[in-house]
């Protein structure tokens, strides 16, 4: 009899073992036709679009879309960098020493277009030969590949044509804008008895912007569609230099643009001191918002001509492009790609144009009876009417070149240097 029970519980257990057993290996054959649960996979932007900068709202937005979209797949979190020269250099610094960003904003110039050498940036030659090409203006892409590589995905575009607050003209007794530097020269000394500032100027900051802005448009209407192509010692550039020398004497600038940055130039704009000032449409949204009695004064409009020279002439070039750092994470490339579609999305550009007045290589179309700002249709008429668009000097040279410039520039503006050695000493600093 015990013999008997004993044999039953061995039967029992080894039956119960056996169901154990099955139902452990049905559990493991259903965990494996299950897909794996994808890791959330975060992608830092640190970015200058960010606080006062007028793109800053709709770029957060638009982030804000994306990640409550991909929820638990992507998720692109801004690192803010509001100060656009510190971003620059630290940004130069860091690809340099080979740590790059997930996604960053690139501004393409001869240093940082070098970083398309080596692996350290992501290629986004192959997806863009196809239909999302098709998003961008004829050449943008061509333009930003180099090599076949395609390192940087082209995006906002700037041209700085000047802008002329009318109301201060109307108070000197000016009746339109000067087309020439004669014309210029003697609305500066109506403008200054009218007790404005005639000119914002700066040498400050890693590329003394708006000084080096006037700079190139003088250049450009000297020398041509074909200027940048000529030595630097070249006798354009120091017409040009000597040109520019005028606008920081006798009181044609303010007294703080030797050594004053951005603030201190656009400052003087926003504030209805200044009369002729020279940025790009991505300011559009800091004049409209900030100073509106300025935005409603402002008339876009050429830069005066050179006697002799050409006529016509516009600043333009590649102001931003977006970028990644290059990774063998099939997953996080993924990411990547899918953000930099959504960011060139042609609909969501155009929210960022529409809210912010900068200009994009993205296409897109701008529906009949729909509100486009007014100082961005100047801006628009301003680069159709042109007779050609040329770069500026910072495009065309190195960053410890471009920041040679406003050390020169300084020494001129104070009587230290004439416009030969000002030349010479950004002469020296390519040497």
């Amino acid at each position: 009899m015990k013999k008997k029970v004993i044999l039953m519980l061995i039967t029992t257990i080894l039956a119960l073992s056996v169901v154990m057993i099955t139902g452990c290996k049905k559990e493991d054959e259903s965990k494996a036709d299950q897909p794996a649960k994808q890791e959330l996979i975060t992608l830092k932007w640190p970015t200058i679009w960010v606080g006062e900068d007028s793109k800053a709202p709709m770029i957060a937005a638009l982030v804000d879309e994306f990640n409550a979209m991909n929820e638990g797949r992507y998720k692109v979190e801004i690192e803010a960098n509001p100060d656009y020269d510190a971003y620059r250099n630290k940004l130069n610094s860091q690809i340099a020493a080979g740590v790059v960003p997930d996604l960053f904003v690139l501004n393409p110039d001869p240093t940082s277009l070098s970083f398309y050498e080596g692996d350290l940036l992501m290629d986004f030659a192959e997806e863009l030969s196809g239909s999302w090409g098709d998003n961008f203006v004829s050449g943008a892409i061509s333009g930003a590949t180099i090599d076949g590589a395609l390192k940087s995905i082209p995006y906002e575009v700037g041209y700085t044509p000047v802008w002329y607050n009318m109301d201060i003209f109307k108070a000197a007794g000016i009746p339109d804008i000067p087309k020439t530097y004669d014309e210029f020269f003697d609305a500066c000394e109506k403008i200054k008895a009218a007790g404005f500032i005639p000119t914002s100027q700066m040498t400050g900051g890693t590329n003394a912007w708006t000084s080096m802005l006037w700079f190139s448009h003088i250049a450009a209407s000297i020398g041509g569609p074909d200027v940048w192509e000529k030595d630097i010692t070249d006798p354009v550039f120091v017409q040009a230099a000597e040109i520019l020398r005028m606008m920081y004497i006798d009181g044609n600038t303010s007294k703080d643009a030797v050594g004053g940055d951005a603030g201190v130039s656009g400052g003087h704009f926003l504030a209805g001191r200044s009369a002729m000032f020279i940025n790009g449409p991505w300011y559009i949204g800091r004049v409209k918002n900030d100073a509106p009695d300025v935005f409603k004064a402002t008339k876009i409009g050429p830069a005066p001509a050179v006697e002799g020279g050409f006529e016509g002439a516009q600043i333009g070039f590649p102001q931003s492009n977006l970028a990644a750092g290059a990774t063998d994470d099939p997953a996080k490339k993924e990411a990547v790609i899918a953000f930099m579609k959504w960011m060139t999305l042609p609909e969501n550009v155009k929210k960022i144009s529409m809210d912010a007045g900068s200009m994009f290589a993205v296409k897109f179309g701008v529906d009949d009876g729909e509100d486009v700002d007014l100082v961005q249709g100047q801006f628009m008429n301003a680069v159709n009417d042109s007779a050609f668009v040329n770069t500026h000097f910072q495009a065309n040279f190195a960053t410890d070149v471009v920041a040679e410039f406003g050390q020169a520039l300084a020494r001129m503006a104070l009587g230290k240097a004439t416009a030969e050695e000002f030349i010479q000493q950004i002469a020296d600093k390519i040497d």
